[in-house]
C-alpha cells in the first residue's frame, strides 16, 4: 500500500512491537526491520520517520548491534529509544560507559528542553520507565541535554536543526506517564505525517487488492472460528464471494462446544455465504501427538499435520489457486521474519511450508496487522461484537494448555474445567476485566482426600491476565469469591481434577499461555 510511514529499526528490543503499536495509535503506518536491513532498502522506502529501539547489548561491545553514521544524514527524523539513544550518541561523537548506578523502573524525570517539539505537553517534572545499565556520559555535537533524572545525567537530548532526538527511558510502555504524547510530538509534529491510517480504508483497499491479485481462480482458507480467521473469511468473502472455500478442521483441541459454534455461524444457514466444509481430525491427532511433551515438538506436529489435512481436502475440492492465512503482524515478528528480536514461538501459518504444499500461493491479508487492529477490520466489516471480541485462542488450541502429553482424557478434563471458568467470570459479570483467561491442565499430580477416600489426580491451573497489546502482560485481581466458586465446582464437576492454583505471572518473565 501505498501510504506514509514510519520505520522501527531493531536492535533486539523487547519492546519493539510496542513501538510499533505505539505509532499506529497515532493513524500512522509503521513497520518493524532489523538492524540489517541494508540502508538503501529503506531509504527506497521513503519513511516519514525512523525510530531506533532497544537492545539487550552495550553499544561499545565488539560485535554490538550498530548501524552507520549516514543513517543519521537522511534528512529524515531519527528517535532513538534506550539502546538506540546510546547508539546514535556514540556513532555521532558522543560517549557511551557503563553506569555507577543501574536505573529500573518508575523514575522521576525533570525536562529541560524540548517543550515545543518532543516533549510538548509534557510538565517539568513526570515519571518515566529506565531500564539501562549504560549511560550517555557525553553528548555528541550539536546536541542538547533535553531532560535529566538524578543518576542518569542525559535522559534526553536532541538536535533539532537535524531533527534527531535521543531518549533514554521507554516512552512506548504505560508506565512512562506521558509516553504516549511524547511518540504523538514525534511521529505527527516532528515527523509532519497527516495521520491516514484508517481501518475502513484498509477494508477498501485490501479488498480491491484481493479481488485484483484472485481474479477469478479459487481461495481456500483455513478457518478456525477465532478472531484472526473469522475477520479474515468475512473479508475475502467480501471479495470474492463464492470463490471462497472454508475448512475448518477440528482438531479434537478446541474448547469446549466450540465446534458445533464454528460450523452454526459459518456453515449452512450461517451468517456467511461461503463454502464451508468441516474435518473432525480428533483422533488422528490424539495419534500423532501420543507421547509427545515437548511444547515446541507439540505446535510443529500439529501445524504440520495442520497442513496436510487442508491438502488432502484441497485435492478432494479440485483445482486450488490460493491458500489463505489469518496470519497477523506479531506472528510474522516474533517468527523472526521482521525484526531482530529473537523467536519467542513457531507459527503453523507463518513461512516454514513445505515445498510439495499443493497450493499455488499464499494469501495473507492481515499480515500488517496487530490484533486490536484486526478487531477493527471485523467491526468494520460488520461481524458481531461477540465474534469480534471473543477469548483468544492459540492456533494449536488445547495442546499447548495441557503441559505434557496430550489424551482424549487429558483433552476432556481442561475443556470441562475452561467451560466452568467462563462460565463463572460470566456469571460474575467480569468478562471484559481480563483480556485473556483460560484453564490450563498441569502435569502435576498430588494427593487429596475426596469423601472418605484418597486421590492422585491433576492440577488445574487458572490463567487471567490484562494487558493492551499482549506484548506485556499483569495477572487480573479476579475476586477470591469469585475464584472459589470455580475451584469449588472444578473439584466437584470435573473428574480427575483434586487441586485448583491460580498463575500469578506477569510477561515478561512469563508467556501470556501455559506451555
Amino acid at each position: 500500500m501505498n501510504q506514509e510511514k514510519i520505520i522501527v529499526i531493531d536492535f533486539g528490543g523487547q519492546y519493539n512491537q510496542l513501538v510499533a503499536r505505539r505509532v499506529r495509535e497515532c493513524n500512522v503506518y509503521c513497520e518493524i526491520y532489523s538492524y540489517k536491513k541494508p540502508l538503501e532498502e529503506i531509504k527506497e522506502m521513503n519513511p516519514k520517520g525512523i525510530i531506533l529501539t532497544g537492545g539487550p547489548n552495550s553499544v561499545y561491545e565488539e560485535g554490538a548491534a550498530t548501524c552507520s553514521r549516514e543513517l543519521f544524514e537522511l534528512g529524515i527524523p531519527v528517535l532513538g529509544l534506550c539502546y538506540g539513544a546510546q547508539l546514535m550518541m556514540q556513532v555521532l561523537g558522543g560517549k557511551v560507559e557503563k553506569a555507577t548506578e543501574r536505573e529500573y523502573g518508575k523514575t522521576k524525570t525533570l525536562i529541560d528542553g524540548g517543550k515545543d517539539t518532543l516533549f510538548s505537553g509534557v510538565p517539568d517534572e513526570t515519571i518515566v520507565w529506565m531500564s539501562h545499565n549504560d549511560y550517555i556520559s557525553r553528548i555528541a555535537p550539536g546536541f542538547d541535554v533535553i531532560a535529566h533524572t538524578a543518576d542518569c545525567p542525559v535522559a534526553a537530548a536532541s538536535c533539532e536543526e537535524k531533527k534527531l532526538y535521543a531518549i533514554q527511558f521507554h516512552p512506548e510502555v504505560l508506565h512512562t506517564v506521558k509516553g504516549k504524547d511524547i511518540l504523538f510530538n514525534f511521529v505527527r509534529n516532528i515527523c509532519k505525517t497527516e495521520g491516514t491510517w484508517r481501518m475502513d480504508s484498509f477494508v477498501d483497499e485490501t479488498v480491491k487488492e484481493i479481488r485484483e491479485r484472485v481474479g477469478d481462480g479459487k481461495v481456500l482458507l483455513a478457518l478456525s472460528g477465532g478472531v484472526d480467521s473469522s475477520v479474515l473469511a468475512a473479508l475475502l468473502a467480501k471479495a470474492v464471494g463464492k470463490q471462497l472455500t472454508c475448512v475448518f478442521v477440528d482438531h479434537g483441541l478446541l474448547r469446549k462446544n466450540e465446534g458445533n459454534e464454528v460450523e452454526s455461524v459459518f456453515g449452512e444457514g450461517g451468517s456467511f455465504d461461503v463454502n464451508f466444509i468441516r474435518v473432525n481430525a480428533a483422533e488422528r491427532y490424539y495419534a500423532k501427538l501420543a507421547g509427545v511433551e515437548e511444547p515446541e515438538r507439540k505446535r510443529k506436529i500439529i501445524g504440520e499435520e495442520f497442513i496436510r489435512v487442508f491438502e488432502e481436502e484441497a485435492k478432494k475440492i479440485g483445482t486450488v489457486d490460493f491458500l489463505a492465512q489469518g496470519t497477523i503482524y506479531p506472528d510474522v515478528v516474533e517468527s523472526g521474519l521482521g525484526g531482530e528480536s529473537a523467536v519467542i514461538k513457531s507459527h503453523h501459518n507463518v513461512g516454514g511450508l513445505p515445498d510439495y504444499v499443493d497450493f499455488k500461493e499464499i494469501i495473507e491479508p492481515l499480515r500488517n496487522l496487530f490484533k486490536d487492529e484486526v478487531r477493527k477490520v471485523g467491526l468494520e466489516l460488520g461481524l458481531p461484537e461477540y465474534l469480534v471480541y471473543r477469548q483468544p485462542f492459540p492456533g494449536p488450541g488445547l495442546g499447548i494448555r495441557i503441559i505434557g502429553e496430550v489424551t482424549a482424557e487429558k483433552v476432556r478434563i481442561v475443556q470441562d474445567a475452561d467451560f466452568i471458568y467462563r462460565d463463572e467470570i460470566a456469571k460474575a459479570g467480569l468478562e471484559k476485566l481480563p483480556d485473556q483467561y483460560f484453564a490450563a491442565l498441569s502435569n502435576m499430580r498430588s494427593v487429596g482426600v475426596m469423601g472418605d477416600e484418597r486421590t492422585y489426580d491433576y492440577a488445574i491451573v487458572l490463567r487471567a491476565v490484562e494487558t493492551v497489546d499482549f506484548m506485556t502482560a499483569e495477572a487480573s485481581k479476579i475476586p477470591f469469591d469469585v475464584l472459589q466458586r470455580v475451584m469449588s465446582r472444578i473439584i466437584n464437576e470435573v473428574k480427575g481434577v483434586n487441586r485448583v492454583l491460580y498463575d500469578l505471572t506477569s510477561k515478561p518473565p512469563g508467556t501470556v499461555e501455559m506451555e
